[in-house]
């Protein structure tokens, strides 16, 4: 794959015979003057001297044997290649070399080399006047930085950095990046450079340093982020076709994803099934979470985030986890490789930062079995709402209702269905209000309106139609703050639920037992349970799981998959390894919990973004503010993203 080698030093006081000046003086020089070699091609056996040199070059700079060229010089031991590997290993290693005799002698008589023009060097200014540039280093007492950007040859010629001037503008553009990368500011920026077009690696010498001989640093990140900004730019093109593509595939992962999902909310037995591990390791946690403190992952001791890890691990081994992070993993490495030497470290989805989260909502889980809460499996419980159906004309109006919801009919038959709910629910009928009522909540044949809706249940609720008086709570209760009446919400709830609507009876049993009082939370879910919800006959089978009471929690757990609830299935098709409720579910929550995550990550883009250090932030906000500028500094953000 192509890419961008970089290589970096910085030639410091006392480096070299005479001081750090003469050392980079020396270098200044040396790429500002130094021959072109020519680009042809010399089958003859490397020379005496090229071979001992390049012996002596290897043992004193193992690094270099990892280069393209020395690999060309082991595959084909030429005059051309021997010169082309000893030309990048001096230069690479220009503070080190330059002031031992034997590698000076080399670089002052090099062989085979065509002069071109006085100087190539080239800087912010348009002509630069060596003999100053080399006065001004030589009176400079600081640490002098430099930098090698180099290409293969044929990724130079197709990206046209094979001359001079694409990589000039490339370094002027991008010279106050390099300073922010280096802890220096821009207008104390002291900068040169020249291009050498050798014929394996075309390249580029930078000489950076501050006109501060204090100011100054290069970390590891600092030069992560130069060859980041050098290597987006010059590969800018390439990188969009490969994000395109990478979008393209997180689309397809996520969209696996939510198919895996979806199988194993239809198979759920045999996937929850085969998690007993997890669960033990879930009960484990619980029992060593601390009682008190803060309980977050970054607060646990080694111990407890030991087996955190381990059970972000465990789930690592479900297919659909797996298989979604083997993906994610392939297409890191591939935007990686444009700014990394080395291939990346394919580290445990518990090592893995973008995914860190999930060990927090693993804590959670544990922490609900260490309160003894349990969980509401309850999607679709709010569609118990309609419980009569007795009023005479209710068959024909909800027949209607569903007329206005079906859009395989045309639009003008919906409308004319709708018309004749309006007719019969301005002749005041409950049920017909009713409907009107969540046409406007729900939408399809007309524009969703709360405040419309809102008016035609309350029509329906006052002449105590129950399904009407629970559809007007429900929406009382919503986080629509147009509508939202929390105290009219609980007196329309309570109303229908002392009619028998098992939806309402539902929910003041859930909002008893989510307020910690479990004496009125069963009386609600038993009144719901015996009106033939399966959601209360659920959640009883749970609270008396949790009692101990494992014979009334199969008789609960039955009654409710009998009315098809599948998480009371399962818990019956495991009634001989029955435990806490919330340990045998964990790892449903947990993988969707994973899923959205993965589903997040294939829709953002992390950008990365140059952190400038407290001391420069506060001298840089002292300058501005003499200067008559207020307000925040605003750190520039990179254009193309390092990670995913």
């Amino acid at each position: 794959m192509a890419m961008l080698i970089v290589k970096s030093g910085y030639i410091k006081p006392g480096s070299s015979k005479g001081g750090s000046s003469k050392g980079a003086v020396g270098y200044l020089s040396y790429i500002g003057t130094r021959e072109r070699v020519e680009i042809l091609p010399d089958a003859r056996p490397p020379t005496r001297k090229q071979e001992q040199l390049i012996q002596k070059l290897v043992t004193d700079f193992p690094s270099v044997k990892g280069s393209e060229s020395y690999e060309a010089f082991i595959n084909e031991p030429t005059k051309y290649h021997a010169s082309q590997f000893i030309t990048q290993a001096l230069e690479e290693n220009w503070p080190e070399v330059s002031s031992v005799e034997g590698y000076a002698k080399y670089i002052a008589n090099r062989p085979r080399a065509e002069r071109v023009g006085d100087h190539g060097l080239f800087g912010d200014e348009d002509y630069v006047n060596l003999d100053d540039a080399m006065a001004e280093l030589q009176k400079h007492t600081g640490n002098v930085w430099t930098h090698i950007f180099s290409l293969r040859r044929e990724d130079a010629v197709r990206l046209g950095y094979n001359h001079v001037d694409p990589w000039r503008n490339l370094l002027r553009s991008k010279r106050n990046d390099i300073a922010a990368a280096m802890n220096i500011a821009p207008d104390h920026l002291r900068w040169y450079a020249a291009f050498h077009d050798e014929g394996h690696h075309p390249h580029v010498h930078m000489m950076v340093w501050s006109v501060d001989p204090k100011e100054g640093f290069l970390s590891e990140d600092g030069l992560r982020q130069i060859k980041s900004q050098m290597t987006n730019e010059i590969f800018q093109m390439e990188m969009l076709h490969l994000y395109e593509d990478k979008s393209q595939a997180r689309d397809a992962l996520v969209a696996q994803a939510r198919k895996e999902l979806s199988q194993l909310t239809r198979m759920l037995p045999r996937y929850i099934g085969d998690s007993s591990r997890l669960e033990e390791q879930i009960m484990e946690l619980a029992m060593q979470l601390p009682k008190r403190g803060k309980k977050s992952y970054g607060y646990l001791p080694r111990a407890q985030k030991k087996l955190v890890d381990e059970i972000v691990d465990e789930l690592a081994e479900f297919p659909a986890v797996r298989d979604c992070y083997r993906k994610w993993l392939e297409l890191q490495h591939q935007v990686e490789s444009y700014y990394k030497d080395e291939p990346m470290k394919e580290l445990p989805l518990s090592q893995q930062k973008v995914f860190r989260s999930i060990k927090n909502a693993i804590i959670r889980e544990a922490e609900r079995i260490q309160m003894n809460r349990v969980s509401f499996e309850d999607d679709g419980a709010g569609l118990e709402e309609e419980s009569e159906q007795s009023l005479p004309e209710a068959k024909l109006l909800h027949n209607l209702w569903l007329s206005t919801q079906n859009k395989l009919f045309s639009l003008e038959y919906r409308q004319n269905a709708m018309s004749e709910l309006v007719v019969y629910a301005e002749m005041g009928s409950a049920y017909a209000q009713y409907c009107m009522g969540k046409l406007y909540r729900d939408g399809g044949t007309v524009i969703p309106d709360a405040g419309i809706a809102k008016g035609w249940f309350e029509k329906s609720a006052s002449q105590n139609f129950a399904a009407a008086q629970y559809a007007l709570a429900d929406l009382l209760l919503s986080n629509d703050l147009t509508v939202r009446d929390r105290d009219a919400g609980l007196r329309w709830m309570t109303s229908a639920a002392k009619r028998g609507n098992k939806a309402a009876e539902y929910r003041l049993g859930k909002d008893a037992l989510e307020e910690d009082n479990r004496e009125k939370a069963v009386e609600w879910f038993s009144r719901a349970a015996e009106h033939g919800s399966q959601y209360a006959q659920y959640m009883l089978g749970k609270l008396y799981l949790l009692d101990g009471e494992k014979e009334k929690a199969i008789e609960f757990f039955s009654m409710a998959a009998a009315r098809g609830n599948s998480y009371a299935q399962f818990f019956l098709d495991r009634r001989e390894q029955l435990r806490h409720p919330s340990a045998m579910l964990a790892a449903t929550r947990l993988f969707r919990s994973l899923a959205k995550m993965f589903e997040a990550n294939a829709q953002k883009q992390q950008v990365p973004r140059a952190r400038m250090d407290r001391k420069r932030r506060m001298e840089l906000m002292r300058k501005r503010e003499a200067m008559g500028i207020r307000g925040p500094i605003h750190e520039e953000s990179y254009s193309w993203g390092q990670s995913m």
